[in-house]
């Protein structure tokens, strides 16, 4: 487990916090075109979400005094084998605990465990305009690799997305095996 300052937990998710995690999404849900979600997914699909996601990938939470304020996860970037070594990081923080540092916390545990799973390329499906979160990726080392025009309609109103990438392995000749987060250990490096 990781402590950070003003005792920041980040610890992997389970099903019991599907509850807190909605809080944190919903309003990006209903206020926002951060996500193209239209509805706010009902408590025992979120619960299903967590659960398939941490079969393969890490899900992580952040919190502070035993109370939820972000999550991170990583999850397929495309079916395919061959992008087994591919994938597309999602984050959402508590809007009123913004520009604290939980995302760079939470971004850089999961980096570390997605690292152990011989993962090479983390992809960011951003909608645009967003310059907050593309900030936030640049400073963590995305670079932006591809612009979509209009792609994403909500509130009215056609939005742009982009793709960011970074890098967190060698693109060796033959990559180790992809190994599913299930199997890296709790008390590893950046297992949690």
């Amino acid at each position: 487990m990781n402590n950070c300052k003003s005792e920041l937990l980040v610890r992997r998710a389970t099903p019991e916090d599907a509850t807190a995690i909605l809080e944190v999404y919903a309003p990006y849900v209903k206020k926002t075109a951060i996500t193209f979600e239209y509805e706010v997914p009902s408590l025992e699909e979120y619960k299903k979400r967590i659960i398939k996601i941490s079969s393969r990938y890490p899900f992580l939470v952040a919190e502070e005094q035993d109370v939820i304020v972000g999550y991170a996860y990583a999850s397929t970037f495309k079916e395919r084998t061959a992008y087994d070594w591919s994938v597309e990081t999602s984050i959402y923080i508590d809007q009123t605990k913004k520009s604290k540092g939980l995302g760079k916390k939470l971004y850089h545990t999961l980096e570390q465990i997605l690292k152990e799973q011989n993962v090479t390329n983390l992809c960011a499906c951003i909608s645009y305009p967003n310059p907050e979160s593309i900030s936030f990726h640049k400073a963590l080392g995305y670079k932006e690799v591809a612009h979509f025009h209009k792609c994403g309609y909500k509130f009215n109103t056609w939005y742009d997305m982009i793709w960011m990438e970074k890098f967190v392995n060698p693109h060796s000749h033959v990559p180790d095996s992809f190994i599913p987060v299930n199997q890296i250990p709790e008390n590893s490096g950046g297992g949690l």
